[in-house]
């Protein structure tokens, strides 16, 4: 029984059902033998005593059998819905595996499904990822790519890569026959649409990617200005140290929060100065870092101090930033102002206390987000679908210039490759479609 595999499918914790699911040619032997049923029907709920090897009683559960080809792996599944915790469904599990059926690997399911042509690339990712989801955005997005979304310009990129490609191969091989006047044209503005497009999509699922990963918040100012004390009170809780000593925080936090319908991921950085401290001076290298690599900036500032050399820095820090999200928060607003708001004037500044009232920040999270996330872009959900379409549009650029040039021959070897990486985003290129299409659209060998 090597061929099959199971495994628990749901998180491992106290709650009130898991859900234990074989897959393989042995999935409806191990239902008989654990059920000791007799007449198991497809795809219906059976409530059954389990037992284990020894015919002792495990639970008493729901047992259903998808019959192949008809279920997600294609194969004969059986899922068992046992009571939730960690000792039922191990030892339903362990049964299983004393009667020869192994455990499986992760994403295996997922594997044999892709493998029998129940789910393509994008699908699978796309269910691994909503797993993950950051934000209802995200969820809907991902749910799109598991309709097919995303294989839909797949398919469509394809043909149109493919009916150019034909197009070339006939004119090398097929010189003599009868070929339209205004192909090279046709060709060129085909591939100038796909190049376009692609480049649409590329930003866009830059821009949108804190949708899928969660957007990464980062504070930054100077010494003592509450950052540490807003992170508490966005988090509810005493994460970071709060101290009056400056350069307290010396590491960044990274801590996960809700805003809205959005998980972020808030980051309390090092505060920014001058300092000969060696681990300090680690802390606001890291903290530099961690600008760089977030999508929104808190810039932070004490509305009790005045302006000095150290908030001068942090304000060019920030206007150095031309591709992040920079919102200016004046804190302390509970205190007597000392800050000179003029300073900030080129910036919108939002007053705010962490110890008393960040309602307009965390509003104005929330609505920066939600911007984000509107919109009906189709969007790439991971590093390997970003760098498929984009090596695809290179390989276009590429293909352009022997176009040009009449040579057919290099125009056809790059243009195979961009449908070599456009298709590895859902299924590999096969060499026969290329013939499909030029027997096909041209009646050619008749």
């Amino acid at each position: 029984m090597h061929n099959s595999i199971a495994a628990i499918a749901t998180a491992h914790g106290v709650a009130s059902i898991s859900i234990i699911r074989v897959s393989g040619d042995a999935a409806l032997e191990i239902a008989h033998k654990i059920s000791h049923l007799e007449n198991i029907t497809p795809r219906h709920a059976h409530l059954t005593s389990l037992y284990n090897a020894k015919d002792a009683l495990i639970d008493h559960a729901i047992m259903i059998y998808f019959a192949a080809p008809h279920s997600f792996t294609g194969e004969e599944i059986v899922e068992f819905q046992c009571h939730g915790g960690m000792i039922v469904a191990q030892e339903i599990l362990d049964t299983i595996i004393a009667y020869g059926v192994r455990l499986a690997e992760p994403g295996e399911f997922s594997k044999r499904a892709f493998l029998n042509g129940k789910i393509d690339l994008t699908e699978a990712e796309a269910i691994s990822k909503l797993i993950e989801a950051k934000s209802v955005d995200a969820a809907k997005i991902l749910a799109k790519q598991m309709k097919g979304e995303l294989k839909t310009f797949v398919d469509e990129s394809r043909d149109a890569l493919l009916r150019s490609l034909a197009y070339s191969e006939v004119m090398i091989d097929y010189a003599e026959e009868d070929i339209p006047d205004d192909i090279m044209n046709n060709i060129t503005i085909q591939l100038d649409a796909l190049t376009k497009q692609i480049e649409e999509i590329v930003e866009a699922s830059h821009r949108r990617r804190g949708l899928i990963e969660g957007f990464k918040v980062a504070i930054i100012g100077k010494p003592n200005v509450g950052k540490s004390s807003l992170l508490n009170a966005l988090l509810s809780y005493e994460r970071a140290i709060v101290s009056d000593i400056a350069g307290t925080t010396r590491d960044t936090i990274e801590e996960q929060v809700r805003i809205g319908s959005h998980i972020i991921r808030l980051v309390d950085t090092a505060g920014i100065r001058e300092s000969e401290d060696t681990i300090e001076k680690i802390g606001i290298e890291r903290t530099l870092s961690s600008v760089e690599d977030a999508d929104v900036i808190i810039a932070l500032f004490d509305g009790s101090r005045i302006f000095d050399e150290e908030d001068k820095k942090i304000l060019s820090i920030v206007e150095s930033l031309q591709d992040k999200h920079i919102i200016v928060a004046l804190n302390k607003s509970d205190l007597e102002r000392e800050f000179d708001r003029d300073k900030l004037q080129a910036h919108t500044v939002l007053e705010v206390s962490a110890k008393k009232s960040f309602v307009k920040l965390t509003e104005k999270l929330e609505h920066l987000f939600d911007s984000i996330g509107e919109g009906e872009e189709l969007m790439l959900i991971s590093a390997r679908q970003i760098e498929a379409v984009t090596k695809a549009k290179r390989a276009i650029k590429e293909a352009k210039i022997p176009l040009i040039d009449g040579e057919l021959e290099f125009f056809s070897y790059h243009l195979q490759e961009a449908v070599k990486a456009i298709s590895s985003i859902s299924k590999p290129y096969d060499n026969e479609e290329i013939l499909d299409k030029m027997f096909g659209e041209f009646c050619l060998g008749k």
